[in-house]
């Protein structure tokens, strides 16, 4: 298997973080694993020291959120070593760790720069969620879909597999807009306009089990607000 990092960003996620590491090592033991940790305590890099977890873990105080804290882990990845592929994922167990060998093949016979594992894809499932979350996610990617105007079905799930090429774009030119979840939205116009491969393959997403969601009414608002922002300005993002 090609050099891999993996960028898991963190919010209060002490109850799954090491399983989650553990999982990812059964399917990849070859890969580094990023967390950033935007948690107010570093509890979860004590838990990672302790425990001796195959990971490296960064804590940082100013809890910017998801958006940044990807672009982070993205920066810290890029300058330790020649990873070939660049994965991102959140630590909840939303995104499945059993799905990661798939996709990786998927992304490589396809020659993508961006493969995206697509909640609205014939066969993708979402387990657990209530119609409100349903309806909210559907609304705004359908937004997201014809104010971009870009063919994909899902703009904001946060499981996705990046070229360096991808992430050397995404590093210089994303993070303007807003952060949380139009950041997602923000890198696939970015990579659009610089003319890479983009494509999408099916997932089952689950709702988390265990720890509290970080998505609120402000988040979603902000996101909203940044869509509008992004629309006006996206033909400038290269």
């Amino acid at each position: 298997m090609k050099n891999i990092a993996i960028i898991i960003p963190t919010f209060n996620e002490l109850e799954n973080i090491e399983k989650l590491i553990y999982e990812i090592k059964k399917k990849l033991p070859e890969s580094k694993i990023f967390v950033i940790d935007d948690s107010k305590t570093s509890v979860i890099g004590e838990l990672i020291k302790n425990k001796n977890l195959d990971a490296n873990y960064f804590h940082r105080d100013n809890q910017s959120g998801r958006g940044s804290a990807v672009i982070y882990g993205f920066n810290k990845a890029i300058k330790e070593s020649n990873f070939e592929i660049f994965i991102e994922m959140d630590a909840d167990f939303s995104h499945d760790p059993n799905e990661l060998l798939r996709n990786i093949d998927f992304f490589i016979k396809e020659k993508l720069d961006l493969l995206i594992a697509s909640r609205y894809l014939p066969g993708s499932k979402i387990i657990n969620w209530n119609l409100s979350r349903r309806i909210l996610s559907k609304l705004s990617n359908f937004l997201a879909r014809n104010l971009l105007n870009i063919p994909l079905k899902d703009f904001t799930n946060g499981f996705r597999i990046y070229s360096p090429r991808a992430i050397k774009s995404i590093i210089s030119s994303c993070g303007n807009i807003g952060d949380g979840f139009i950041l997602l939205s923000e890198i696939i116009v970015v990579i659009k306009n610089n003319f890479m491969k983009i494509g999408e393959i099916k997932t089952n997403f689950v709702n988390r089990e265990r720890g509290v969601s970080s998505v609120n009414l402000k988040l979603v608002f902000a996101s909203l607000y940044g869509l509008i922002k992004l629309t006006i300005i996206k033909k400038k993002l290269k």
